[in-house]
């Protein structure tokens, strides 16, 4: 298995552990059924990821996570680059203290998410949602995270 994980965290002193973060994402990309795919994971203060909500989905507001899919069916290149996932760790703070988690944590939530995204899941409707929150918790399990909607 060859995963590539392009990985940038634009926050500085942000206490992150990148080296276990991109670790982890290849083992997500396992996880999921993706033997040899890469991703772009970048980490961005919440003015950035507000930035980029509005120019992309017309919502002039921070979010947690945002996915942009790069997968294309029948795509035969050398590199199955899938996508980028883009993480607000200003918000992921916010979150992890909601959920009385660590910030590493939730960045992982955040990121499983982020991966369902490019792989094509949604949540829009309730049969997506089920669907996606089995493979949020499956994924999870998968990298021995709590999953934090549980109970």
């Amino acid at each position: 298995m060859n995963h590539v994980i392009y990985y940038r965290n634009d926050v500085r002193r942000s206490g992150v552990d990148g080296r276990a973060l991109v670790a982890k994402a290849k083992k997500l990309l396992a996880a999921a059924d993706e033997p040899s795919s890469s991703l772009s994971l970048t980490l961005v203060s919440d003015a950035a990821i507000r930035d980029l909500n509005r120019e992309h989905r017309g919502k002039d507001k921070a979010t947690d996570v945002l996915s942009f899919s790069l997968v294309e069916n029948g795509s035969a290149s050398a590199e199955r680059l899938l996508g980028d996932v883009v993480i607000s760790i200003e918000t992921a703070q916010r979150q992890a203290s909601e959920y009385d988690a660590s910030l590493q944590d939730e960045l992982y939530r955040l990121l499983i998410h982020g991966i369902l995204h490019v792989l094509g899941h949604d949540h829009q409707r309730a049969g997506e949602r089920r669907a996606m929150v089995a493979a949020e918790r499956r994924l999870a399990k998968a990298i021995g995270l709590a999953w934090p909607y549980d109970g």
